[in-house]
């Protein structure tokens, strides 16, 4: 009888022990994960305090255009092609020689096309009569100086004769870059202005700059004539044809974002 319950009392201290143990256990295990937990709460308490405003400002800046470019184009038919690439060719040539004496030198004229098609009269009956080769080329003018401009495309008219044609004559601002850099500073300030305005009526400090990019850039070149191509007369070009600066506005768009304090 007394060896029972002493085997009984040993039964229930170990049983006791190994609850204890389980617990004790469980609890470290629990204790393991708070720090990992806080970690991760701090972090993100770290990224909520990391408050940043976005601002876009526009800039403009305004500047007299003072060159003129424009397309010349020559064009020729003939039966045989290589008759017709060479009388077109040295039209061509004989219009550039006389736009150098217009102030227009050789870096300023550039060949920007050249097509060699075959051309076909289309009768009412019967097939299609083959008249020749046309060949066309293509050169952009720049005039450095306004000025010159209305005689070297009456000059380029007179040169060429009815194979010439002028057309997307447009004025220009040489330092186009010392106008947009007037027009960045321009946005810049804009938003910075309107990004101190929102930080002041929400009581915050407006901090470091974060990042500024330009967003659009917009530099339209005047258009002068609005005409696919004509051919007149010399005589008549000039009087017809008056140049005018007028003004060409450059703008810029950009948005910047700041730290808030």
């Amino acid at each position: 009888m007394d060896k029972s319950v002493t085997l009984s009392v040993k039964g229930i201290l170990l049983a006791g022990l190994v609850l204890l143990a389980l617990v004790t256990a469980y609890l470290l295990g629990g204790a393991g994960d708070s720090p990992g937990t806080t970690a991760r709460a701090d972090e993100g308490d770290g990224a909520a305090t990391q408050r940043q405003m976005t601002m876009v400002g526009t800039g403009t800046a305004t500047a007299v255009p003072d060159q003129i470019s424009f397309t010349v184009s020559v064009s020729h038919l003939d039966p045989d092609l290589e008759t017709a690439l060479a009388e077109a060719s040295a039209t061509m040539k004989v219009v550039l020689d006389r736009l150098e004496e217009h102030g227009v030198t050789a870096k300023d004229m550039q060949t920007t096309g050249l097509s060699m098609n075959r051309e076909y009269d289309y009768p009412s009956y019967g097939s299609p009569v083959f008249k020749g080769y046309r060949v066309n080329q293509k050169a952009r003018v720049l005039v450095p100086e306004l000025k010159e401009g209305g005689k070297a495309i009456t000059a380029a008219v007179d040169a060429g004769g009815n194979r010439v044609r002028v057309s997307n004559i447009d004025l220009e601002v040489s330092d186009r870059e010392a106008v947009l850099a007037e027009a960045r500073k321009a946005a810049v300030e804009q938003a910075t202005a309107k990004a101190e305005e929102y930080a002041d009526a929400a009581g915050q400090d407006l901090g470091d700059v974060v990042t500024l990019k330009e967003v659009s850039t917009s530099t339209p070149s005047t258009e002068l004539l609005d005409m696919q191509s004509y051919r007149m007369a010399a005589s008549d070009l000039a009087a017809k044809v008056p140049i005018r600066a007028g003004e060409d506005e450059l703008a810029v768009r950009v948005q910047v974002v700041w730290q808030l304090g």
